[in-house]
């Protein structure tokens, strides 16, 4: 089997070349709102679907720490790209810690055969907080989903999307994975975010649609550290934006003719001040590489101790990963915006321009930063270093308990 530097560069020498080609318009894609299936399509017949599976499976084996260091790449040159295939890396990630079966195996021929699957969690509404609207129900046949999804990032350019739903007839969390080219399958591109335009996370609807047996799952079954894996491939967009901020930077700062009456040197390449911003924002950038390769590292330990679920070991490897993603996200969601308002400091009123997209790069990392809030992520680090407190693993969104039981009353005295 290969060295693990040689299957990274194995992986990177097919990839660099798409990478370099999808950075060269990155910005006028996302100014025409040109979705990236072309560019989708080209990353997963070079094997990016297959990443971390085995090579003895026909994958490129990576370990976590190397995959988060070729999304760290690629969300240099385009960072939607990255947050396109996190539902994807991570159901790769379950089935790569689930007992081997008929079903995995099928899977991970899928998933070489460049099968991509994208991400149908989170619904908007009144819905109670840990509670889905959306329907898995016994048909004669199989099983139906119905209901609506938003925040579906991927999904728009994938095969299949993975589903949380509620099971009608037991009342559990299930998982489903359903096939998108069916006619109960309805995709919208209606992501209005102002960053993160191209990512595809909008709003898919089910009506009715089919699904295999086989591909029904109970929600407390997917592996445990699903959220610092999540969390991680966010991490690596937030490095690659400050990858590219670095880059830009030194791109504008090298051209810029003209400087000011009252500057330190006769080209701004040259002047001191100047150049002490650009090293403020190639500090951040290294900042932010070298903690997504920490988390990376420590995310990976829980990988190598999931066939010990619930195990001590276990147990403290994935305490580490969610403590270890949270710390990373509560830095990087202060120094990547900060480094996206700073590259400003080091040009004049033409790097406001349009023509030049400066501000994709603070849009982009703000809209990623608003995933899972800090702020709370921040608390929880805080409870677990003063009190050892364990964090919780598995996060939901919508109406408090308390407020739908209120609003259902108020509703029924109208």
């Amino acid at each position: 089997m290969p060295a693990a530097s040689d299957r990274l560069e194995t992986a990177l020498e097919r990839l660099r070349p798409i990478f370099d080609a999808i950075a060269v318009d990155a910005y006028t894609r996302e100014q025409d709102h040109r979705l990236l299936r072309e560019q989708v399509r080209q990353l997963v017949d070079a094997g990016f679907a297959a990443l971390r599976v085995p090579i003895d499976r026909g994958g490129s084996g990576l370990s976590i720490p190397e995959l988060a260091r070729v999304l760290t790449e690629l969300a240099a040159a385009d960072s939607n790209l990255p947050q396109i295939f996190r539902g994807h890396i991570a159901f790769v990630e379950d089935q790569l810690t689930s007992p081997d079966s008929p079903e995995r195996n099928t899977w991970l021929d899928r998933f070489v055969a460049g099968e991509v699957v994208g991400n149908a969690w989170s619904e908007v509404g009144s819905g109670t907080v840990g509670t889905s609207q959306t329907t898995v129900t016994r048909a004669t046949d199989g099983f139906v989903v119905n209901g609506s999804k938003y925040y579906t990032t991927g999904s728009i350019y994938a095969d299949w999307t993975d589903v949380t739903a509620t099971d009608a007839e037991t009342g559990d969390a299930v998982t489903a994975l359903v096939r998108i080219d069916q006619p109960g399958v309805t995709v919208r591109d209606d992501w209005n975010g102002f960053g993160q335009q191209l990512t595809g996370t909008g709003t898919i609807i089910f009506e009715n649609a089919r699904i295999e047996p086989s591909e029904v799952r109970l929600f407390a079954s997917r592996f445990r550290y699903q959220t610092a894996l999540y969390q991680l491939v966010l991490l690596t967009v937030l490095a690659g934006v400050a990858s590219s901020i670095e880059t830009d930077a030194a791109t504008q700062i090298t051209a810029r003719k003209r400087t000011y009456s009252h500057a330190n040197a006769d080209l701004v390449r040259h002047d001191a001040q100047i150049l002490g911003v650009a090293g403020e924002l190639s500090a951040i950038a290294f900042s932010a590489d070298a903690t997504v390769q920490h988390v990376a590292e420590v995310v990976q330990r829980a990988f190598e101790t999931a066939a010990k679920r619930d195990s001590d070991e276990d147990r403290a490897a994935n305490v580490a990963a969610e403590i270890a993603s949270a710390q990373g996200q509560v830095v990087l969601s202060k120094l990547v915006p900060e480094a996206a308002t700073k590259v400003f400091d080091t040009l004049g009123a033409s790097g406001v321009s349009r023509d030049v997209g400066l501000d994709r790069h603070w849009r982009n990392a703000r809209t990623v930063v608003s995933h899972n809030p800090w702020i709370y992520k921040a608390r929880i680090v805080g409870d677990w270093s003063v009190n050892g407190t364990e964090p919780t693993y598995v996060w939901n969104i919508g109406v408090a308990a308390r407020e739908s039981a209120a609003s259902q009353a108020s509703a029924s005295s109208v």
